[in-house]
């Protein structure tokens, strides 16, 4: 079809009504929409452990589909690359620069061969180089880079295996050899899938309760077993910096594998048969172990069963060992936590965790450190007398913060903050850490009395990150840093020993995100990187943070963004989006808080609304749509009635404001925003059309719990009825797009969730569109796709939203 006669279509299409059924392949959006998509990306950084240089990551533009179409494998919840034995989705970098932080020298990295997919970046303890694992094509390779010579090259010819979360490797605390997970080097050939089945697929429960979330990608017959074992099973082995390879296990099929801060042991993960189709890799049976530097077993910590009876809600855990690791500020002791409630959180208990630490040669009992009423939330450890634990629980939102001394297990933690961790305003922020000489994080420590803290500042006046030095003693306060209008600058790290200078990040409005030196105690800033603005015809674009109240007196909040130039009194009101994700409360009050700030950068990204205000649209980003329950009411028991309440009231400040024309208001949101969007739709008629990405729209298809709901379909049976936007789809008199990717792997959200409302719309004759991708996931990754998302959202929004009004 010629440009031409499309382009006639799509005239005759809006200015008519006639539906065009199908586009011509994967279609482009207008300039000012695909110029968004080919901005160049700003780098991610990382600091070295030393201060003293800046790693930039830089990001590579999207992929084509034809690398999506590649092989991939769909296994026990992961998805691998067959031909290599890595990721088949994972995010990656193009190239490395590194920028001198005293002198702000930026070297260009060499040696790393064009169009490299590179992950997985790591410093090391001392500074010196960087490791990082590339995709090659056949295989996952290891590179190093020295920070000297700012010189790349590969560390032996062995294969990587990379199939887990997780870095595949860990750097020795010497910095002089890196452990690694390799294919082994006497590896099997890869097993073939039967034609003719073994035998039927048997499940069985007799008499256990074992609820299970809606995973996917699951083991489903003995050829995925099989194939699993290929793809995942390796050796863990120590890889010197001349390429010298040592093997120290068996091949197994290995998880994890860190080294104690001392270097003299090392703590192996692994999982075994039996596998499990109701659950992925994760809940497999899994064997701790820790062995020397030459592969001999020192002691198994634990050998944990398969764990497919988790109870249910949140802050249900498994039983056994969890969360095991090495203190980072001891020579070699393991620490981990066990639940006291049977793992269950619907178990009225007064302790709900224990810490436990064992110091080598880890074959003595276990030294029991604190009791915890509520869950376990992570611990930081600072020397040998100070350490800090946190807990939470998920019904009341309540979170703390204990200091213990774990050479003291008769003394009792002292509570250092308590607050919810939904109220944003009395965050306290969290300890800053620091990479001590092991390359392990530890609590930065001004001296025995004091640490510091770091958080995002939320205020009335939107987020201002802040930098502060927290006396133990006293409990008292000392603010070192606070970002201030009109810039938005988030502290990192500090630059040298005597904690004078931080890094911090810099934005404003109209000026992207660049990293900075800052003196605290002159003020003065001095640069460090210099990206440019991505799109430099889009910098007279207006944003504004708006509040605004529901008819009930929640106080709502959104960012409003208008064209360049626009002035409500001389051009009049506009069609608008709307683009939001409801979240759920507890506190009404901690639901009206501010988020975001009116300072940081209008990035313009294609995966969210703002790209319409180049098209003519007043846009209101995130918009707030809390949904509360206080006391014994659960958020959801009136979920569709507070987004009611959230729409009309960002409608009616838009309409006030002048900005706004009611009669023109698009809606959309991706996932769970999607399923908002259909429920607005459905019980609301302020709209003129919606578009829902990604989501899942009958909840009797996610029976044990959904987003922040914990209730069961059969505990709250009108609940996940009256929350299902298919079981009130004869409601739906709106126009609506759904997009969804053909292989969404997000609990939940199966494709067939948008088929199945695609359906039940057109067989009552509303207006729909389903558009399915081919071979993407839950958030879109290749270049076609993406254009065609743009291509699709934009004609619905101009015939169905911006034609709404036109007589």
């Amino acid at each position: 079809m010629s440009i031409r006669i499309r382009m006639v279509l799509l005239v005759a299409f809006i200015f008519t009504g006639t539906p065009l059924l199908a586009a011509d392949g994967y279609m482009k959006p207008p300039e000012e929409l695909a110029r968004l998509v080919d901005a160049p990306l700003t780098p991610i950084v990382q600091l070295s452990p030393d201060s003293r240089t800046l790693l930039l990551m830089e990001r590579p533009s999207l992929d084509p589909i034809s690398a999506l179409a590649a092989p991939e494998l769909r296994l026990a919840g992961i998805r691998i690359n067959p031909r290599n034995q890595g990721p088949s989705r994972d995010r990656s970098y193009k190239g490395l620069r590194l920028v001198d932080v005293e002198t702000g020298t930026e070297r260009r990295v060499t040696g790393i061969p064009d169009d490299s997919r590179i992950r997985n970046a790591a410093w090391s303890p001392d500074s010196s180089q960087v490791a990082f694992t590339i995709d090659a094509e056949d295989a996952v390779e290891i590179w190093t880079l020295n920070a000297v010579n700012a010189r790349a090259s590969r560390l032996g010819t062995r294969r990587v295996v990379d199939v887990f979360s997780g870095s595949p490797f860990a750097w020795m605390p010497d910095s002089g050899s890196i452990l690694v997970r390799l294919r082994s080097s006497a590896e099997a050939s890869e097993p073939a899938r039967n034609e003719i089945p073994e035998g039927p697929v048997i499940r069985e429960n007799i008499g256990k309760t074992a609820p299970a979330r809606t995973w996917q990608d699951l083991l489903s017959n003995p050829d995925d077993e099989r194939i699993f074992d290929f793809q995942t099973t390796s050796v863990v082995a120590l890889i010197g910096l001349d390429g010298a390879t040592k093997e120290l296990t068996e091949p197994g099929v290995y998880i994890d594998a860190s080294p104690s801060p001392d270097g003299r042991f090392i703590l192996i993960e692994s999982i075994h048969r039996p596998y499990s189709y109701l659950v992925p890799w994760y809940r497999f049976p899994r064997r701790i172990e820790v062995i020397d530097r030459d592969g001999n077993l020192i002691e198994e910590i634990a050998d944990l069963p398969l764990q497919e009876e988790v109870p249910l809600g949140f802050g249900s855990v498994p039983t056994g060992i969890r969360s095991i690791s090495w203190r980072g500020d001891a020579p070699a002791t393991l620490y981990w936590v066990e639940a006291l409630d049977e793992g269950n959180a619907r178990k009225e208990a007064d302790q709900r965790d224990r810490l436990y630490m064992l110091p080598a040669p880890f074959d003595g009992q276990p030294v029991a450190g604190p009791i915890l009423p509520l869950r376990f939330g992570g611990v930081q450890w600072a020397d040998e007398d100070q350490a800090y634990i946190s807990e939470w629980w998920w019904s009341n939102r309540k979170s703390r913060l204990y200091e213990f001394d774990p050479s003291r297990s008769d003394r009792p933690a002292k509570v250092i903050f308590d607050y919810s961790f939904e109220d944003r305003y009395n965050d306290p922020g969290s300890l800053l850490m620091t990479t001590n000489e092991r390359g392990y994080d530890v609590v930065d420590l001004a001296s025995d009395d004091d640490f510091f803290l770091r958080g995002a500042g939320a205020s009335p006046e939107g987020d201002r990150p802040f930098l502060r030095r927290y006396d133990r003693r006293s409990g008292a306060t000392t603010e070192l840093f606070r970002s201030s209008a009109p810039h938005y600058e988030r502290p990192i790290d500090f630059l040298d020993a005597r904690r004078t200078s931080i890094l911090t990040q810099r934005e404003s409005v109209d000026t992207p995100p660049n990293y900075f030196a800052r003196n605290l105690r002159t003020g003065r800033l001095r640069a460090l990187t210099s990206f440019p603005h991505p799109y430099l015809d889009l910098k007279g674009i207006q944003k504004e943070f708006i509040t605004y109240e529901r008819e009930d007196g929640v106080q709502l909040s959104a960012m409003l963004y208008l064209p360049p130039g626009y002035d409500p009194a001389e051009d009049g009101p506009l069609p608008a989006l709307i683009w939001a994700y409801p979240n759920e409360y507890k506190d009404a009050d901690a639901a009206g808080q501010v988020q975001d700030s009116p300072y940081r950068f209008k990035t313009v990204s294609y995966w969210g609304p703002i790209p319409w205000v180049t098209r003519g649209y007043a846009v209101f980003d995130d918009a707030a749509m809390p949904v509360v329950g206080e006391g014994e009411i659960e958020p959801n028991d009136s979920f569709r009635e507070q987004l009611v309440m959230n729409a009309n009231a960002v409608i009616e400040e838009g309409a006030r404001r002048g900005v706004l024309d009611p009669k023109r208001v698009g809606v959309g949101g991706h996932s769970y925003g999607a399923f908002m969007t259909a429920n607005l739709l459905a019980h609301s008629d302020v709209f003129a059309a919606g578009i829902a990405r990604s989501g899942a729209y009958n909840r009797s298809l996610t029976p044990f719990g959904f987003q922040s709901e914990e209730r069961t379909f059969w505990e709250a049976p009108d609940v996940y009825f009256t929350m299902s936007p298919f079981m009130n789809a004869d409601k739906i008199d709106e126009p609506l797009l759904m997009i969804h990717g053909e292989a969404d792997n997000n609990s939940g959200t199966f494709p067939m969730q948008s088929e199945r409302l695609y359906n039940a719309l057109k067989g009552m004759g509303a207006t729909t569109r389903l558009v399915m991708f081919p071979h993407e996931s839950h958030g879109y990754r290749s270049y076609e796709s993406i254009m065609h998302m743009l291509w699709e959202m934009d004609r619905w929004l101009e015939i169905y939203v911006k034609e709404a009004g036109a007589e």
